[in-house]
């Protein structure tokens, strides 16, 4: 690995999926749920790749935007992380 690359935490990772998923179920391009939530498109992206955290506040703002909970975000985390 080159030093200038990433490593994408497993978690993130699996957060970013969700997140995406929860999009998608609700019909939001990621720039609708960026404008919702106050971030760019391109932030969006970077949150479903996993390459960027999510914060706790926006975590917040992303469930309150989709519609469902914070611990939605991380069903079935525990089995990946094994």
């Amino acid at each position: 690995m080159k030093s200038h690359e990433k490593v994408i935490n497993p978690i993130d990772a699996h957060v970013g999926r969700r997140l995406a998923l929860a999009r998608y179920l609700c019909g939001l391009s990621q720039g609708r749920l960026g404008a919702l939530v106050g971030v760019t498109f391109q932030q969006i992206q970077k949150y479903e790749n996993g390459t960027n955290r999510i914060s706790a506040s926006n975590l917040l703002r992303l469930a309150n935007a989709l519609n469902v909970s914070i611990d939605w975000f991380f069903e079935g985390a525990e089995a990946e992380d094994r």
